[in-house]
């Protein structure tokens, strides 16, 4: 077997992750700590009709994962997975009622083998280390840049096409069994991340870069050769964890925090400042006007999630209206987190590197707001210029607010602090995306369907590349990908 990986080291978004899998029907785990559960239970919850995001799941897809969960779990222990001794948690804001959540031990204390310190690190070290055992080959820093099929779209799946990186050199590689794709999700490559939500522009960066890229390969290679989208309702953007409120401000990267130890931190540019009352900012779209509510927050924890956030989104990327040309239209483009010193006393930040990225433009500082207005300009994705006039009113209409004790305009809950001592901040709060639940279209022994409904004969999709299911996490690539190799190993066509 040879697996291909664009990246200098394994794992993707798996590897930099919390390691938490979503796995249940009864593992070892579940039984130890008096959790019932069945392979029943686990469909059931994963379509749920009442569950804005489990409604729309695939259920054939729903039914594998289900049934498979408690294989993949102790296969997973077998090839030398740590699972925490610990109980397992429920989430439900993913739909579930059962206690699923299995967290895993983190590898090492070695930074360069956990890239960030990363619990995943735990889960994908071992699978590496057992792939390697097991006579896998894998080809680092190799991308694959097209699907062979016998006819351009008819006939088995071949092999692929993959380039160096280093060299730009390409290489053919045969498949005696079968072609599975899983090269991550989409939500990093504009085109497709478009097709599903054309509001999602250049500006919206993604969860776990710069080290895994969502690259949408398999999406497009395998539309390519005749491939079908499946589930392209799950990819929504009020599903949770498609796009998020950014957990870390003033750097590009907001999803998770970087560790400035970190090998890729100098592609990462900062930590970003951690916000813990949104009382202590303001945010303001590209013209620096507000536009909802601050202290909106998602509660990860409850049945749905906090609703109110998706509406938050709604207005992050349509607020703002500006004029072309002589003609109105409404665009994205950055959201900025403002504040003065007082703000940074009160929140215990320290903003200078490493922790904000003044270097590449995620971050300001000014005297006057008016002179901070003026550096945004340097950002990339400040298409249009920020008035200084603009961001000055929008801050003493909201220190009139403060005077009031009410947010007339978004009903920010009794806003508390006024912006007035300088220095003033902008930091980068722009939305991140993450979980891609959208993909190539799958039956449910993963096998890729065409356009027309039919199977590809020698090809499979599983992880964020596959469609079917909204679960966030782990499980569902896991068990996706474990489907989709026993299937090619026992229905692949050998020569």
């Amino acid at each position: 077997m040879i697996a291909v990986e664009e990246n200098t080291d394994v794992g993707g978004h798996a590897m930099i992750s919390g390691g938490v899998v979503h796995l249940g029907g009864g593992t070892s785990i579940q039984k130890k700590f008096g959790i019932v559960d069945s392979a029943d239970q686990v469909y059931l919850e994963n379509t749920r009709p009442d569950h804005p995001m489990m409604r729309y799941n695939d259920r054939n897809i729903v039914r594998a994962f289900a049934d498979h969960n408690v294989e993949v779990f102790d296969y997973l222990v077998k090839h030398g997975v740590k699972f925490a001794d610990a109980q397992p948690r429920v989430m439900g804001a993913e739909g579930n009622l059962t206690a699923r959540r299995h967290p895993t031990v983190r590898w090492s204390d070695d930074i360069k083998e956990t890239i960030n310190g990363s619990v995943g690190s735990g889960l994908m070290r071992a699978l590496e280390k057992s792939a390697r055992a097991n006579g896998v080959e894998i080809l680092l820093q190799h991308r694959m840049t097209s699907i062979v099929r016998k006819n351009p779209t008819s006939g088995r799946v071949l092999g692929i096409t993959a380039t160096n990186a280093k060299d730009n050199t390409s290489v053919n590689i045969r498949a005696r069994r079968a072609v599975i794709a899983c090269t991550g999700g989409s939500s990093s490559n504009l085109v497709l991340r478009t097709i599903y939500d054309s509001r999602l522009t250049e500006e919206y960066q993604v969860g776990c870069e710069p080290y895994s890229r969502q690259s949408g390969d398999a999406e497009q290679q395998g539309m390519a050769i005749g491939a079908s989208l499946g589930s392209t309702s799950n990819q929504r953007n009020d599903s949770f964890l498609s796009l998020q409120k950014t957990a870390y401000i003033g750097c590009r990267y907001g999803y998770a925090r970087w560790n400035p130890e970190s090998p890729f931190f100098h592609k990462a540019g900062a930590s970003g400042l951690s916000v813990q009352d949104y009382q202590d900012v303001i945010l303001v779209n590209l013209l620096g006007e507000r536009f909802y509510d601050e202290t909106v927050s998602v509660d990860l924890y409850a049945v749905g999630g906090n609703r109110a956030v998706f509406d938050y989104f709604a207005a992050a990327m349509s607020s703002a209206v500006v004029e072309v040309n002589g003609t109105k239209k409404r665009v994205g483009g950055p959201i900025w987190a403002i504040f003065d010193r007082e703000a940074v006393k009160r929140e215990k930040w320290d903003p200078r590197p490493p922790f904000v990225d003044e270097a590449n433009g995620y971050f300001f500082s000014a005297d006057t707001l008016a002179q901070l207005a003026g550096k945004l300009a340097r950002n990339q994705y400040q298409k249009f210029p920020m008035t200084p006039s603009a961001l000055q009113d929008t801050v003493t209409k909201y220190n009139s607010y403060v005077d009031m004790g009410k947010d007339p305009d978004f009903n920010k809950p009794t806003p508390r602090y006024k912006i007035q001592t300088p220095p003033f901040y902008a930091a980068w709060a722009t939305p991140i995306l993450h979980d891609t639940y959208a993909g190539l279209r799958v039956n449910e022994k993963y096998q890729v369907i065409d356009v027309f409904g039919k199977i590809i004969p020698s090809f499979y999709c599983a992880g964020e590349s596959a469609a079917g299911m909204t679960l966030h996490g782990l499980a569902r690539c896991i068990v996706g990908g474990y489907i989709a190799g026993t299937n090619a190993v026992l229905e692949g066509i050998a020569d």
